[in-house]
């Protein structure tokens, strides 16, 4: 009975807690929380941090010489101060002194000092950049101990199973020398296997699966709940929600998951009983494709919705009235059919295949548009998913019916504790602050960085741009350098892979399509030229910048090391930063380069009129070196990412109305 009522109280309390998201602040309250941001670095600026790592550092010859028995008792003692909330910063560094030499005793790895510097700036709360192969997983593992021993649970999120997974093993010796319990929250498991692994103390996990999670426990306990006869029930059972409350959170790929994901609504819902709107959406995309763009209806590209002209509806109400007269009586409300065709213009005009979704099987799958991946469990909503599969000709699937819906954004501002590190952050350093009310920190490099960036190559139109693509790939594979091509889409690699082999050029593709053997093409990627073996050429889409180093063997650091060319410059800055990151890793050596068009989809969609003037002042096909193009990219960049900001930023006023008015949604 005792076990039964803990649980009830731990279901309550998790209750509550789900109603105590902050708002993101405005005015004066925003004001202020700047400035309290702008207190929490001052209190833990680098300087400091580093004058701590240095301090912790001085403590390991003497922790190195402890016998294995002796080290187990000062883990012990140190473990039990942080757990009844003892610590201070004398304690804190003995404490990451001593994970860092669990780490070295157990794995072989030994932290740099910049490492232990990102480990205290981890358990401070910030974000944290640090370079790709500078070793963020290892940083994250020893600081995670002494955050889980504080707060009692912390869950470390990253972006797929594959990798919760990865890391979960490999950092287990750590974590259980530190007396810890660790597991990993994949896909297939169910709801025994997840309640035992959200018991322990430290849980790796994706966005989705964990949000999923916590609002299948808000549904539940909803309805658990809602009756003194659920709440016996619930004593009787002994049953609590799978995830016991949100303490604390570290966030690996931070600028993926808590940006670029932060505002994918995760839908709870279920499938209603039948199709039966097939044929609706099938017959509104036959009606789409009877109207003309322009007279009848505009597309905004950006926006990705389409606009009737009075022209448009005025057809359309006529071929309305022909369909209510055949008996199908959803074409009598003009209004809910005008919303329909639209949906299936934004589906004809703006959803791309090979770029937005692809084909897998006869179903439409979403390709996730910041990593290449696909997302095989999402769908886009309000019929919009119905439209794009009436578009392609394949089976329908059955509108749901929404039970519970969150954003990642709405879910990683519920954690009392929130941390995370990238690679590429820093230029998000705002959004960070204003969203999540971390600071951002950017730790150095622990050999200087050699990698030489090459200038931008623009060209006039995209023939002469993939030309010169496949020039300078012949070219520097010729002097036996391996590379990484990387692509905006499946369908612009695919395209690029047959212009490899038309030139008979040996190369591997990484994109969804290939997505099983990613962990072995990105282990050969960094191979240059020995005997019997040509240096690896790898197209990839932004999948391959995630979570994997590539290694180069001595014949690749001969040549020059791993070359990276991006075909196309990305939406945000910080993404072009993240693939570009590949090559030069850990004082190795590397180069990379970036190829433009004007008819690149950035400055089509983000400087239409800049464009116009880039062409009229600009001749011949190859423009590097030219200002105005330059600044052309550069301006196209910025607006894109405003205008993602924007968008991010709307979520999160819904996601506060929501909480304000409908505070059980």
């Amino acid at each position: 009975m005792t076990q039964a009522l803990t649980r009830y109280h731990a279901l309550h309390e998790a209750v509550r807690s789900r109603r105590r998201k902050p708002e993101v602040p405005k005015g004066l309250d925003a004001l202020a929380t700047k400035a309290l941001v702008k207190a929490r670095n001052l209190r833990a600026r680098p300087a400091w941090l580093m004058a701590q790592a240095k301090l912790s550092d001085q403590l390991s010859p003497t922790i190195r010489g402890l016998a294995e028995a002796a080290l187990d008792e000062q883990i012990r003692e140190v473990r039990d101060r942080f757990v009844r909330g003892r610590e201070d910063e004398a304690l804190v560094r003995r404490a990451l002194a001593l994970t860092r030499e669990v780490a070295r005793r157990t794995t072989g790895e030994e932290p740099f000092l910049v490492q232990l510097k990102a480990a205290l700036a981890l358990y401070h709360g910030r974000i944290v950049e640090m370079l790709t192969g500078e070793g963020k997983t290892l940083t994250g593992s020893i600081a995670a101990p002494l955050i889980a021993w504080k707060h009692k649970h912390l869950h470390v999120l990253t972006v797929n199973d594959y990798l919760a997974a990865r890391d979960a093993e490999s950092r287990k010796p750590i974590y259980e020398r530190c007396l810890l319990q660790v597991g990993a929250i994949q896909q297939e498991m169910d709801s025994a296997a997840r309640f035992d692994v959200y018991a322990r103390q430290v849980i790796y996990g994706t966005p989705k699966q964990m949000t999923a999670d916590y609002l299948r426990d808000q549904i539940r306990m909803g309805q658990m709940l809602s009756a003194w006869a659920g709440r016996q029930q619930l004593m009787r059972s002994g049953a609590g929600p799978l995830v016991p409350g949100l303490q604390a959170c570290m966030v690996d790929e931070a600028d993926a998951v808590l940006i670029d994901e932060g505002v994918v609504p995760l839908i709870i819902a279920r499938s209603r009983q039948e199709d039966e709107m097939s044929e609706v959406y099938r017959t509104a995309t036959a009606l789409a494709a009877k109207l003309d763009e322009g007279p009848d209806y505009t597309i905004d590209h950006v926006k990705r919705k389409a606009e009737l002209k009075r022209r448009g509806e005025h057809r359309l109400e006529q071929m309305f009235d022909e369909l209510a007269s055949t008996g199908e009586p959803i074409w009598r409300a003009a209004r809910r059919g005008e919303e329909l065709v639209r949906q299936a213009l934004t589906a004809r005009h703006c959803y791309r295949h090979g770029q937005h979704y692809h084909i897998v099987d006869g179903q439409v799958v979403i390709v996730d548009e910041y990593t290449g991946r696909f997302l095989p469990d999402r769908s886009w909503e309000h019929g919009l998913h119905q439209s794009v599969e009436a578009k392609e000709d394949v089976t329908i699937t059955a509108d749901r019916e929404t039970l519970a819906r969150m954003s990642f954004q709405r879910f990683f501002r519920s954690y009392p504790f929130l941390c995370g590190m990238t690679g590429t952050v820093a230029d998000a350093t705002g959004e960070m602050e204003k969203v999540y009310a971390r600071p951002v920190i950017v730790i150095p490099t622990n050999r200087p960085l050699i990698r030489v960036e090459m200038p931008l190559r623009a060209f006039r139109t995209a023939e002469a741009k993939w030309n010169a693509i496949i020039d300078s790939i012949a070219e520097l594979h010729e002097e036996g350098r391996p590379m990484l091509v990387g692509t905006r889409s499946i369908e612009a690699s695919e395209f690029l892979a047959e212009r490899l082999s038309n030139r008979g050029l040996p190369h591997t593709v990484l994109n969804a399509l290939h997505d099983e053997e990613e962990a072995d093409l990105i282990a050969h990627a960094g191979h240059g030229r020995s005997e019997g073996r040509e240096p690896a050429i790898t197209v990839a889409t932004n999948m391959a910048g995630r979570g994997t180093d590539i290694l180069l063997d001595d014949a690749a650091r001969k040549a020059g090391g791993l070359h990276v060319i991006l075909t196309e410059m990305h939406g945000a800055k910080r993404i072009d930063r993240q693939f570009i990151g590949r090559a030069g890793r850990q004082g190795d050596p590397g180069s990379a380069q970036t190829f433009v068009s004007l008819e690149d989809e950035l400055v089509r969609q983000h400087a239409k009129e800049l464009r116009a003037v880039a062409l009229r002042m600009t001749k011949g096909e190859e423009l590097t070196g030219k200002p105005i193009v330059t600044r052309l990219f550069r301006e196209a960049q910025r607006r894109s990412e405003a205008f993602a900001r924007r968008g991010r930023e709307s979520v999160l006023k819904q996601d506060d109305w929501m909480e304000k008015y409908l505070p059980g949604a």
